[in-house]
């Protein structure tokens, strides 16, 4: 088998392949011929699918500098090096079904990549500079131990797929909805109690798949018209019977058992008065979006238009966040809202939807921003 693998390696070399196959070798270690003298230097595509490797040279970028893709799905690998980071071509990782527990922030470095897979590990977190992976189209997370997604992803600007089925998240980060080219959301088999009130505000956004979470019981009323999974959602044992009865009550205190910490106020139809606080972070908001405009025009070099760019207002780290990431925006109007919200329950088994989702007790939830929206929403509006 060496000597197989050595003449492959040999050849791959003297005859400047572009791919090199090592699938199914039953390799314990990295072949010392491919990090021998100056490396394969052509070399751009290597598959090493179910081996047994623990780990990645730390030479792996100076002899096979050109690498594009590395398949290095079904080995035993515990950790990269840091030295990962110097792939500078690099579009696709493939770190599935292996044994990593945590990814060294130098990931963050490898800013041609598209395709970042790393399902089926022993990951607890992701380090922060993922964010910084603007060319990143699909992030494969499933199956890890995952208690959250990091802030900073809402910075891959060029994510369309996200997949994080099968971990421990409580609740989807609020600034992925300004991922405005994100086509798909998968999170599955996962802990959430509420979605982001503006999660499927974007048009791109037509796939979202939440099944068996199984204390979610509202869905923001933007994916009534998604392609949405919500099996096994809100199952919980439901007294069907004397409906509608006190219907409201009951569905706002089961569909609203979660709600983000941001919400401070919720109110109903008989509430008019929009709290001081609110009405500050609202005029705040306008005044920030018109000097954010104002900035645009003036600069025309794109790192000067940074979102950073906030005019000097004297505010809580917390409210300066909620100022540049609003809690949400009216699902009738659009204003964006900030600490209270007036929802609108539409359950499920009433719409035109009840056939297709049969293991599923949630409901649409319409999130507004005053009485008067409240009052005029209408789900298939």
């Amino acid at each position: 088998m060496a000597t197989e693998l050595h003449e492959t390696i040999v050849m791959a070399k003297q005859e400047r392949h572009k791919n090199l196959f090592l699938n199914y070798r039953n390799l314990n270690n990295f072949p010392v011929e491919l990090l021998k003298d100056e490396g394969l230097q052509f070399l751009e595509r290597l598959y090493m699918k179910r081996n047994l490797l623990t780990t990645l040279p730390d030479n792996l970028a100076q002899k096979l500098p050109n690498l594009i893709e590395l398949y290095l799905h079904s080995n035993n690998i515990v950790i990269i090096p840091e030295a990962i980071g110097n792939l500078a071509r690099l579009q696709s990782l493939d770190l599935s079904n292996n044994a990593l527990q945590v990814l060294c922030p130098e990931v963050g470095r490898l800013r041609s990549l598209r395709h970042l897979r790393l399902s089926n590990n022993q990951l607890k977190c992701l380090p922060p500079e993922i964010g910084d992976l603007h060319e990143l189209e699909t992030l494969d997370v499933s199956m890890n131990q995952l208690m959250s997604l990091p802030d900073r992803l809402h910075r891959c600007l060029s994510l369309q797929n996200l997949s994080a089925d099968h971990n421990l998240l409580s609740h989807v980060p609020r600034h992925l909805c300004w991922l405005h080219r994100l086509n798909q959301l998968s999170m599955a088999a996962n802990r959430l109690t509420f979605l982001p009130l503006d999660l499927g505000r974007s048009r791109e956004l037509q796939f979202v798949f939440v099944d068996n979470n199984l204390d979610l019981k509202g869905l923001p009323s933007y994916l009534y018209n998604k392609v949405i999974g919500c099996s096994g959602c809100g199952v919980l044992p439901q007294v069907q019977a004397g409906e509608p009865g006190n219907f409201l009550g009951e569905a706002l205190s089961q569909a609203l058992v979660g709600l983000p910490a941001e919400v401070k106020v919720v109110a109903s139809e008989t509430d008019s008065v929009v709290p001081l606080e609110e009405l500050a972070m609202r005029t705040l908001h306008r005044l920030y979006h018109h000097h954010h405009h104002h900035q645009q025009q003036h600069h025309h070099h794109r790192h000067h238009t940074d979102v950073n760019l906030l005019p000097p207002i004297a505010l809580p780290k917390s409210l300066l966040d909620l100022l540049q990431f609003p809690l949400g925006h009216c699902h009738r109007c659009s204003q964006a809202m900030f600490t209270i919200i007036y929802p609108k329950l539409f359950p499920l088994r009433h719409t035109a939807l009840a056939g297709v989702h049969r293991r599923a007790t949630v409901s649409f939830v319409a999130y507004c921003c005053s009485n008067r929206c409240l009052r005029t929403f209408n789900l298939q509006g």
